[in-house]
């Protein structure tokens, strides 16, 4: 699963520690899973989900999530693929502690039927991961954002989530700020090679986006047609600014872009320098080109990260507010 440190204006604990949080998502991702996956194939009628935390070295406390009873059914010789990405040594600390609180992982499913295979084990596993991994990349100890419910609905971020390697830090639709004016920007993809700029254009199913080089592109679904405006701008706007931030901080990682569509089709005469068009025809194939890069994080890529993260901005109210204001109130 690909790695969400920064979702619009909300809080990311990743601004914490850029270098810690990474590896521990890694980690406790794994954990879990591989205690999911261990309780499935035993074969034996589980009372409880157990839920496995990375254990403080001070007391090694573990804590579980209830939940209905199940009867995992092994099915022989199936190979289970959710990725082990491997951390470079430059951004491990072999001696963290995690702290409890901060740290930890509060992943409690809700199980709705019992997988036959492994395969429908992880489709479950991540689907539920998925809406914990918004409210963890939403919040951290002492702070945390309002979620808008539409994100939970996101089906474009729920695959990149799925669907892309550990090492891939998401920035969806952050905010920055630019001469202290709040700046939206679309899709912002670090990979341990390149920084890829996503500008998406969705609307109608099969709509054909007629591109130029004018201010206005012309879509078409079925007889009628329209006006739309030349999502070049955007995209050019979004490459402008993260290309200025990386040379004003001296992060030497190249910008790519793409322009998005998985339900239309782009009909643009000839071809535009450093832009990928990627429609419905190409969204399948370009996905599982990301999935292939078999690369570790890299220092230039956290470094980049890092940059973004100090040019964002942050909406978020304490966690102790409620609490606050009831004492106030007494």
């Amino acid at each position: 699963m690909a790695q969400l440190v920064k979702l619009q204006d909300y809080i990311s604990r990743y601004q914490i520690d850029l270098t810690r949080y990474p590896t521990q998502f890694v980690r406790l991702k794994k954990i879990q899973w591989d205690r999911v996956k261990q309780q499935w194939e035993s074969g034996i009628e589980i009372p409880k989900w157990e839920h496995l935390e990375i254990p403080d070295e001070k007391d090694r406390k573990k804590r579980f999530s209830l939940f209905e009873r199940l009867k995992f059914k092994k099915t022989p010789k199936e190979i289970e693929d959710i990725e082990e990405v491997e951390i470079s040594n430059e951004l491990m600390n072999v001696g963290e502690v995690m702290d409890e609180g901060e740290n930890t992982l509060h992943f409690e499913p809700t199980i709705l039927y019992n997988p036959n295979t492994l395969e429908e084990l992880k489709k479950m596993f991540l689907d539920q991961f998925f809406q914990f991994q918004v409210k963890w990349a939403s919040s951290t100890t002492r702070e945390k954002s309002y979620v808008d419910p539409r994100f939970m609905r996101d089906t474009l971020l729920r695959t990149f989530l799925q669907k892309l390697p550990d090492s891939f830090l998401l920035f969806y639709y952050p905010i920055v700020k630019v001469k202290k004016a709040p700046v939206e920007l679309d899709i912002v993809l670090l990979t341990p090679r390149e920084c890829i700029c996503i500008t998406v254009v969705e609307q109608e199913e099969q709509a054909v986006f007629i591109g130029n080089s004018d201010r206005f592109w012309v879509k078409k679904v079925g007889k009628s047609s329209g006006k739309m405006l030349n999502p070049f701008i955007q995209m050019n706007r979004m490459e402008a600014i993260i290309a200025k931030l990386f040379a004003e901080h001296e992060v030497k990682m190249p910008i790519r872009k793409v322009l998005l569509s998985r339900n239309g089709y782009f009909d643009y005469p000839g071809s535009v320098f450093n832009v990928q068009f990627v429609d419905k025809r190409e969204f399948p194939k370009w996905m599982e080109q990301l999935r292939q890069i078999p690369s570790p994080m890299k220092h230039m890529q956290m470094r980049a990260a890092k940059v973004l993260l100090q040019a964002v901005q942050t909406t978020s109210f304490n966690r102790d507010i409620w609490h606050v204001e009831e004492t106030e109130q007494e």
